[in-house]
């Protein structure tokens, strides 16, 4: 509007230009005329109307409702109205009160002026006005005193107003601007704060009401004086009713209208996301949100109302973040139980505050693995005591299960097969692809992170961690987060731009069979995370889910979705401090089932299929070691895979042995008997072929199995194809630091193959003593470069080099 004004006015005046050169050069007054009129764009321009209003930062919901409200930066609740909010009854009766030729004059009414300068003539003092609509804006804008001399700046003011700006805009402005006593500003402002609803909700009586307030703010007094602004409410209504402003109906109904009109709190929901979003764009006097007002309403009644039950046990905050799957779009954010508690850091924003994730980050670890072809559903890995490199993580039960598969491995949590995936993909490759996943924290410790990542040795956010799980409900599509639908564009002045829509993109972070492997897993409620004391047969929501709890139980988190949402939680306290009773399985999860309980309960959305395209199919395997099955395999079972990724490995968890009729002596090829007797004859039996760490454990735990026996004793050969003793301690290039007064001994111990009998341990080079494979031994150690070998009794050996050092 403004560059068409501007466009409109130059040609004019350049085709009247040429027009009318030859009669200028012959007449005094055009060329006067034609200064003027110069001038006057001249100063239009080095003088424009400040039309830069200081608006307080709304935030609304998806529908427009007000969430939060911000004081401006002159400290006044001075919101903007758009001009949709301003409805035709509004309009009508501020024209007819104020100004009832808005719509015809250009900026000062001339009969209003001559009038109102007859009577003050008359009268000998000022009696009457004559500003307009266009002239209350002025000086609304540019307080003066009231003089003559100010009377006619405003004249001058008002013609560039109306120049500038349409009628509408004028109008808003001044809705905007119009004084309600205090600080307070705006017809919205006296809106929400005394009538707590926005403008296009009022009634006649309550728009009447604030039309009335602007002329008496010290008398109308709403709250503290209603008896005397029903009075001045119902004169003018009956003036309107007189002038035929609106049906007689519509007045009768209005004057039987009760006022209830008080000071009311400014709106202050949302408040953490409010703040964000304030920050984020600190010009924009409407931020209208991706926020549903009844989801965000229902969270936070929730959360307050969870926390206040477990704060007995000492539990004091709760963070939660809901996403649309289909859009990416947040419909609820609450940074903390309740914002004003200044005891337990109500202030800080859980959503973005940096915690440790506990399991939570396990099923991205399953579906890259998938991706890769390490593993399948039923993948066997071993549950039992590893060291990785001196590194020896337990699980949260402190119980093994042995070899498990991936399935079981994930439902149920367990730390020891998560970090031997993790080891198997490297920790190079997750870190970069939660990287890429949106985790900066975890982008900043890239350099020090190691196995220990997987069961919490990083930092997350619940926005972090809950887009990323995002993907499993998208076909392994990440959804990039949307907080604002549209921004105001009034920062400036009111025609100064138009609302931008926010796009939202997703990315590529697993394929849709991986993403569907793990939702096909997280789906299973025959797990130990299931909370104990939820009624499962009747209110368990059907979702996908995962709980994690950090090291020390500070926080416990809760992460499920369908196909409508994606809802993350997170639970505990902002001083750090560890709780025994934390866990996510019964903490976080408990919140989680009753949010979608609320806010999505029997969505008939459907559940998860198979992807389509052929790559997700079905194969034999055999389910004692999750491969391809061999003659040798006694059962068959089906498992998932992915055409063309997934592994495709021989089964091989059973070796032939040649023994003794009794079982009682192993030959290798060169000491087999020829035998020419069913006594003499060798047998070919089958024994399991277990991991050396399998082996251990089953030693350790007096767990029977079938153990292969020992070597013919009279064989002399070297022999052996398995692999050396791992061994697990000491640890390979560590640094062991010893007290000389008094020293303490140092242990070693192995893990060997099934068919190993004896070890033989020595000490830089030098035979330290003869041991059973499972047992552990100590040592006196010296300061200085120490090496260790461990040889089985099939010849095989395994050495380390560690420092002793005098601590």
């Amino acid at each position: 509007m403004k560059t068409l004004v501007r466009y409109l006015t130059l040609s004019l005046i350049r085709k009247s230009g040429y027009a009318l050169l030859p009669y200028l050069r012959t007449r005094r007054w055009p060329k006067v005329a034609m200064t003027v009129l110069l001038g006057l764009f001249l100063l239009d321009r080095l003088f424009p109307p400040p039309l830069s209003v200081p608006y307080s930062t709304i935030v609304t919901a998806a529908d427009s409702t007000t969430l939060h409200a911000f004081l401006s930066r002159d400290d006044k609740w001075r919101m903007y109205a758009t001009l949709d909010e301003i409805t035709p009854t509004l309009r009508q009766t501020i024209r007819q009160k104020e100004d009832r030729w808005f719509r015809w004059h250009p900026g000062i009414n001339p009969v209003a002026m001559m009038r109102a300068a007859g009577r003050n003539l008359l009268s000998g003092k000022r009696t009457s006005g004559a500003s307009t609509i266009t002239m209350q804006v002025v000086r609304l804008l540019e307080p003066r005193p009231r003089t003559y001399g100010s009377k006619v700046i405003e004249v001058l003011r008002a013609f560039q107003l109306e120049v500038r700006l349409s009628k509408d805009e004028i109008l808003q402005l001044y809705l905007n601007l119009v004084p309600y006593g205090g600080n307070i500003e705006g017809i919205k402002s006296a809106s929400l704060l005394f009538f707590g609803k926005p403008p296009q909700l009022l009634s006649l009586a309550e728009i009447t009401t604030l039309a009335i307030i602007p002329n008496r703010p010290s008398s109308l007094r709403l709250g503290e004086n209603n008896a005397a602004v029903i009075t001045a409410r119902n004169a003018w209504l009956r003036r309107f009713l007189a002038a035929g402003t609106f049906p007689r109906q519509a007045i009768d109904n209005a004057l039987l209208e009760p006022l209830n009109a008080h000071r009311r709190p400014a709106p202050n929901m949302a408040p953490h996301l409010s703040l964000r979003l304030q920050s984020e764009h600190p010009n924009e006097p409407v931020i209208v949100s991706t926020i549903q007002a009844n989801v965000q309403a229902a969270t936070e009644r929730l959360v307050r109302q969870y926390v206040d039950r477990i704060k007995a046990q000492n539990i004091r905050n709760a963070a939660v973040l809901v996403i649309d799957n289909q859009t990416g779009a947040v419909e609820a954010y609450v940074g903390s139980a309740a914002f004003g508690d200044v005891v337990d850091g109500g202030q800080v924003d859980g959503v973005r505050a940096v915690r440790s994730p506990g399991s939570a980050l396990k099923p991205l670890l399953y579906a890259l693995a998938f991706d890769q072809g390490l593993i399948t559903p039923k993948a066997r890995i071993h549950d039992v005591p590893t060291n990785f490199g001196g590194y020896e993580p337990d699980n949260y039960d402190r119980q093994f299960n042995g070899p498990v598969t991936a399935e079981f491995a994930l439902a149920n949590s367990l730390n020891i097969p998560a970090v031997k995936l993790l080891r198997d993909v490297s920790t190079p490759v997750f870190v970069a692809k939660l990287r890429e996943a949106g985790f900066r924290t975890v982008q900043k410790q890239a350099d020090d992170l190691g196995l220990s990542m997987i069961l919490g040795g990083c930092g997350v956010t619940l926005e972090e961690l809950t887009r990323a799980y995002t993907a499993f409900p998208n076909r392994g599509q990440r959804r990039d987060l949307a907080y604002v639908r549209t921004l105001s564009a009034a920062a400036l002045a009111p025609e100064s731009g138009q609302a931008r829509p926010v796009r939202v993109w997703s990315t590529p972070t697993f394929s849709p069979e991986a993403a569907f492997l793990v939702t096909n897993t997280l789906t299973q409620i025959t797990r130990p995370d299931l909370p104990n004391n939820f009624d499962n047969s009747y209110h368990l929501p059907r979702i996908a889910w995962k709980t994690g709890t950090s090291y020390g139980r500070r926080d416990a988190w809760s992460v499920g979705y369908n196909r409508h949402y994606t809802i993350g939680v997170w639970v505990g306290n902002f001083s750090g401090i560890g709780v025994p009773n934390l866990s996510g399985a019964n903490t976080a999860a408990p919140l989680l089932f009753q949010l979608f309980n609320a806010i999505d309960y029997n969505a008939p959305t459907g559940w998860f299929r198979p992807p389509t395209g052929g790559k997700l199919g079905f194969r034999q395997i055999c389910p004692e070691s999750g491969d391809v099955p061999e003659h040798t395999c006694a059962g068959r079972a089906t498992d998932y895979y992915i055409m063309g990724v997934s592994r495709a490995n021989r089964c091989g968890h059973q070796q032939q042995v040649w023994t003794n009729s009794a079982a009682t002596v192993s030959y290798c090829a060169h000491c087999r008997p020829a035998g020419v007797d069913s006594l003499s004859r060798p047998v070919a039996r089958m024994y399991p072929n277990l991991a050396p760490e399998v082996v251990a454990w089953y030693a350790a735990s007096h767990r029977p199995y079938a153990a292969i026996p020992p070597h013919n004793p009279a064989c002399s050969r070297v022999f052996g194809n398995g692999g050396a003793p791992l061994i697990t301690s000491l640890n390979a290039g560590s640094d062991y630091f010893i007290d000389p007064k008094s020293p303490a001994d140092l242990a070693l111990s192995c893990q060997t193959a099934n068919d190993v009998q004896v070890v033989y341990w020595y000490l830089n080079n030098g035979l330290f003593r003869k041991a059973k494979p499972t047992e552990t031994i100590f040592f006196r150690p010296t300061p200085g470069v120490l090496t260790v070998s461990c040889a089985d009794d099939k010849g095989r050996v395994s050495k380390v080099r560690v420092v002793v050092k005098r601590g």
